[in-house]
């Protein structure tokens, strides 16, 4: 039935019929029809004539329309999203997000590096772009972030927005943006847009009103990549639990279990080659771009309790996790709007669109879970529209919706305090320990000896260590402007590791000292009177 006033409805004819559109009995296949002939209303109503009995009762639809002007519409003049940003706002086969990479590059030669990290089941490359000042190094004090999407090739969104982002910042670099030439002056960014380019392209030909929920979602051989990495938390957890940390073990960066290291594990090519960029790059922050709500959430993803699905469970750096977790979804124009209407059943705007990962769904072997137990970089997940396969004409609209939040979230990883740890000679130490008292997960040094820590705003006792070095203790503070406050340590070799360093040059056996040496330096005997 159809309306413009939302009062007088009209029945929708076929012929001299009454319309009916016929569904299906799989939940996941979309059905497609057509109007018989165009239908001008504001209003669409949809009346159920029958459904299946032998499963659950659910109807899910979509309507694709043009809208047509009218200068007197108050309403639409309101709500009407236009940007000013120049970008190409469509949908981009494989070969086309590589042409469009390419494009960018030479527009931006001087900031942009196009790479790979490996490829996909299929043997697509897995490309991703670099953009900073001097693309192709790492720089002692500037920090690594990246952006990835398409984990799930289905959900799209994520996707285009990386896309829409290398070309924004491309332009407004070249114009002068004083906002936009700080963070790739300051910033090594990288942009992974498709995590899973085989899903994509099922997707894809599809299109958007027929790909459904969840064609394209897995790998080729079917696997969700996204829950594919391996399982840190149970491992941190038994060691805790038994008092190991930190006698036998270390409250980061846990080691891959070797059975996950076989190639009889089922690990997908694309997961593999994510954890080896991981582990080659000192990323600091990260954001995976996923689609089909409008929430962010933050590790950990998996509970503690087996069988517990919707439990608290914090890391030791909670606090730090949701700042990071409001500081997108705060400025996103709708995420932690309480006007807003819901995406599904559950309505994140009440918790200022930011939830706990575990506490939402929880899973083992998360990417966020792993990026934090296994490397430096705090990675975080946001759900970045409801529609994971939106119309190319809403693109425009996304956009203005994530700009924001995309940028301020870059700015997100100069947050804390940063420095170097140098031995007495000025020589940076790699793979040294940076310790915050009363938060239980350290971070290393990379291999320049230069790190970065996440923290809010406070005073802080850092403590660095190296083996074989004594280990140093300062106070760092950390401010509320935006700027990582710089602590820098020099420590000096330690008694313990000299000691050993000499009996190694004397292949461990005990120094003999010349005998004329040792008498001159030998007290005199005392005589005993009788």
């Amino acid at each position: 039935m159809g309306s413009n006033d939302s009062h007088t409805w009209i029945t929708l004819k076929n012929g001299s019929v009454d319309l009916i559109f016929s569904a299906n009995r799989e939940k996941e296949i979309a059905v497609q029809n057509i109007f018989p002939s165009p239908v001008v209303a504001r209003y669409i109503r949809v009346n159920p004539c029958s459904w299946f009995y032998g499963g659950s009762i659910c109807m899910r639809m979509e309507i694709l329309g043009c809208p047509l002007p009218d200068p007197n519409n108050y309403y639409h003049r309101r709500n009407e999203v236009i940007t000013t940003d120049d970008l190409d706002f469509r949908h981009h086969s494989y070969k086309e997000m590589r042409q469009l990479m390419k494009v960018v590059n030479e527009m931006c030669p001087n900031i942009t590096r196009i790479y790979n990290i490996g490829k996909s089941q299929s043997g697509l490359k897995l490309y991703a772009i670099e953009i900073s000042d001097n693309p192709g190094e790492h720089e002692v004090g500037e920090p690594e972030f990246r952006y990835t999407a398409g984990s799930h090739g289905n959900e799209v969104l994520g996707r285009e927005l990386l896309l829409l982002l290398m070309q924004f910042m491309c332009l407004e670099y070249l114009s002068g943006n004083q906002r936009i030439r700080h963070l790739v002056e300051e910033t090594r960014i990288h942009l992974l847009p498709s995590v899973n380019p085989d899903g994509y392209e099922k997707a894809f030909e599809a299109g958007s009103e027929l790909s459904g929920w969840s064609l394209g979602r897995w790998t080729n051989d079917g696997i969700d990549i996204h829950h594919n990495f391996p399982d840190l938390n149970s491992i941190l957890w038994e060691a805790e639990a038994k008092n190991w940390i930190p006698r036998k073990m270390l409250n980061h960066h846990i080691p891959t279990p070797e059975w996950y290291l076989s190639k009889n594990a089922s690990v997908a090519l694309e997961t593999r080659a994510l954890i080896a960029w991981m582990e080659k790059m000192p990323f600091v922050l990260g954001g995976n771009l996923q689609g089909g709500e409008l929430v962010v959430t933050f590790p950990y993803d998996r509970t503690r309790s087996q069988g517990v699905t919707r439990e608290q469970t914090p890391t030791p750096d909670e606090h730090v996790f949701r700042w990071l977790a409001f500081s997108y979804a705060s400025t996103h124009r709708l995420m932690a709007d309480a006007s807003r209407r819901v995406c599904h059943t559950e309505d994140f705007a009440k918790e200022d669109g930011t939830i706990n990962g575990a506490s939402w769904h929880t899973a083992a072997g998360s990417m966020n879970d792993f990026s934090y137990l296994h490397t430096n970089c705090f990675e975080l997940s946001m759900y970045v529209g409801c529609d994971k396969f939106p119309h190319e004409s809403e693109l425009p609209e996304e956009w203005e919706n994530n700009r924001e939040s995309l940028l301020v979230f870059m700015e997100q990883v100069h947050r804390g305090i940063k420095g170097v740890v140098r031995d007495l000679q000025g020589r940076g130490i790699s793979n040294a320990t940076i310790s915050v008292e009363g938060i239980g997960h350290d971070i290393r040094t990379a291999a320049d000896g230069d790190y970065w820590r996440l923290l809010n705003p406070g005073e802080y006792r850092v403590t660095a260590r190296a083996e074989g070095y004594s280990l140093v203790t300062k106070k760092c503070e950390v401010g509320y402007a935006m700027g990582a406050t710089r602590c820098d340590f020099t420590i000096g070799r330690s008694n313990l590791f000299r000691i050993r360093e000499i009996m190694e040059k004397y292949n461990k056996q005990p120094i003999r000292l010349p005998v004329r040496q040792f008498q001159a330096h030998r007290p005199r005997e005392r005589r005993l009177g009788t």
